[in-house]
């Protein structure tokens, strides 16, 4: 996984004794779309299908150029389509997740407090895979709802694996590139009452399945950071 040159800097930082607010952020980029080529569909170059069950994929994924900046366009109908990618990061010293998205539309009637309508617009997770993958394996899911207030956990009602994170609330937003921070340390410990471990991978899903309706958004860049503030233009 590419670690930019900020890691060398933060590390000569520390050898000379300064302050971690005084160092570069170190930075392990996940992803920024551009080792795919442009009008690439399905599933992109590196990562692979995750699959869910009962959920139809479709993968209908396009890698896009969006208000001038590289993107993952995801759009769904009646499916669930899930990706993921393998990462190593150290939680001790890039605890946040970083990503930009634009959502567009978020599924008609969804409601993830209930197994019958538990669909989301394209969301991202922080995953903890354990043997066996069904039963022990954690995922933290990082989703925009249309009703429930951000900072809401719900556990998913389809599966004791995944915990939802809401980050955002309501529609005023829409059609609008956002950058969000979360903190992945401080989220497993409250979920799960304990220190994690190194998150093993990442995974983006869109799911209209239950409501049988349509979403659609752009994924832009993920990285996992040491600081909550921006460390370059995104």
């Amino acid at each position: 996984m590419p670690i930019r040159r900020t890691v060398v800097r933060a590390l000569f930082a520390t050898v000379l004794g300064l302050a971690p607010s005084a160092a570069w952020a170190v930075e392990v980029l996940v992803e920024d779309w551009t080792r795919s080529s442009l009008g690439a569909t399905g599933v992109p170059s590196g990562w692979t299908a995750y699959a869910t069950l009962g959920g139809r994929p479709r993968y209908d994924f396009t890698v896009v150029e969006e208000d001038g900046r590289r993107a993952l366009h995801l759009k769904s109908h009646d499916d669930h389509s899930t990706i993921a990618r393998e990462v190593a990061v150290d939680l001790n010293v890039t605890p946040i997740l970083e990503w930009s998205w634009k959502v567009v539309k978020f599924p008609e009637g969804a409601d993830i407090r209930h197994r019958e309508t538990s669909d989301l617009t394209a969301h991202l997770f922080a995953v903890w895979p354990r043997p066996p993958a069904w039963l022990r394996s954690r995922l933290i899911g990082h989703g925009w709802d249309e009703r429930l207030p951000a900072h809401t956990i719900e556990r998913s009602r389809k599966s004791s694996a995944v915990t939802f994170v809401i980050v955002r609330s309501g529609a005023a937003d829409l059609d609008r590139w956002l950058t969000e921070r979360c903190d992945v340390r401080e989220e497993y410990q409250r979920v799960f009452g304990e220190a994690p471990d190194n998150p093993r991978a990442v995974a983006i899903s869109i799911d209209t399945n239950d409501t049988h309706s349509t979403a659609e958004a752009y994924i832009g860049r993920i990285a996992f950071t040491s600081s909550a503030s921006p460390s370059q233009p995104k």
